[in-house]
């Protein structure tokens, strides 16, 4: 026999329904994160996280031009009077009726093959019409003397050093690690061949030639 419904049961049955729906309502309400995911980290073959290398820091930097000091030779070829002359990019110094003007001056790395220091100078000379006539004026080599001379019956002039720093490491370096040619950390490969001492495979025999299409 069915129960007759109530105002009670009726206020339940309500209040049920209300109930859900708030929570509904509070579940399709729920805030949502817009952040980017995190880029997953590398990691090694043990599952570990392996950090990000840093590229190494510079050591040591390259001395500015205006920093630099050269010193160079000048020889009187009358007689036979030699002097070093000891200045810096934009000086002159001048000796008798002779002045050397120094431009620049540049030494190869350490890490180059052919080792090379240069000076970039200027030869002012006196001439009997009491002038001042340049003679030369461009790069001199104190290793290859032959690829520049200063073309003068009474002056020599050379470059003897060149005192300035190169930068030893920088962000493009990239180390050599021991045991890999390519600068990786793959370990090195066993040799499949068998030790000393032990019976070595026999090696295969050459494969024959085909004979000429043209014998003569």
């Amino acid at each position: 026999m069915n129960r007759p419904l109530t105002l009670a049961t009726g206020f339940a049955a309500l209040a049920a329904l209300a109930g859900g729906a708030v929570a509904l309502q509070n579940e399709s309400a729920a805030p949502v994160s817009t952040e980017a995911p995190a880029a997953p980290k590398a990691t090694s073959k043990g599952g570990s996280a392996r950090p990000e290398a840093a590229p190494p820091p510079v050591t040591g930097k390259e001395t500015p031009m205006a920093e630099r000091v050269a010193v160079i030779g000048l020889l009187n070829k009358r007689n036979g009077i030699s002097r070093d002359l000891t200045m810096k990019p934009g000086q002159a110094l001048r000796a008798g009726n002779v002045i050397v003007r120094l431009r620049a001056c540049e030494t190869t790395a350490p890490w180059e093959t052919q080792k090379l220091t240069g000076a970039f100078v200027q030869v002012d000379r006196l001439g009997l019409e009491n002038k001042w006539r340049r003679v030369f004026s461009g790069w001199l080599y104190k290793e290859s003397p032959s690829l520049n001379v200063v073309e003068d019956p009474v002056y020599d002039v050379w470059p003897k050093s060149c005192t300035m720093t190169h930068p030893e490491i920088g962000p493009a370096t990239i180390r050599a690690t021991s045991g890999s040619s390519s600068g990786g950390n793959t370990p090195a490969r066993r040799s499949s061949s068998r030790k000393s001492g032990g019976d070595a495979p026999a090696p295969p025999a050459p494969a024959e030639t085909a004979a000429p299409s043209n014998p003569t």
